[in-house]
């Protein structure tokens, strides 16, 4: 009789890092208590966290008009 030896399993991780920043968790409604929807609205806009806050505070969680809010403020 011959002994079958397995070969050894390679660990993989759980957890791939990306380069790329998770989707938002809605796609018409930002949540800034989310660090994800920031970071993904932000290079979404272009805009720092800061501007997409300050975007929200002035007009809301609405991504269209979170959009517009933006786009008026760079025209300008």
């Amino acid at each position: 009789m011959s002994e079958h030896h397995d070969a050894p399993k390679v660990h993989e991780p759980h957890i791939v890092h990306e380069d790329h920043i998770k989707g938002p968790h809605d796609s018409k409604e930002i949540n800034p208590k989310t660090a994800s929807d920031i970071a993904y609205w932000s290079k979404e806009f272009n805009v720092t966290g800061d501007q997409l806050h300050e975007a929200i505070r002035s007009h809301g969680t609405h991504v269209e008009k979170v959009r517009a809010a933006l786009h008026a403020h760079k025209a300008t």
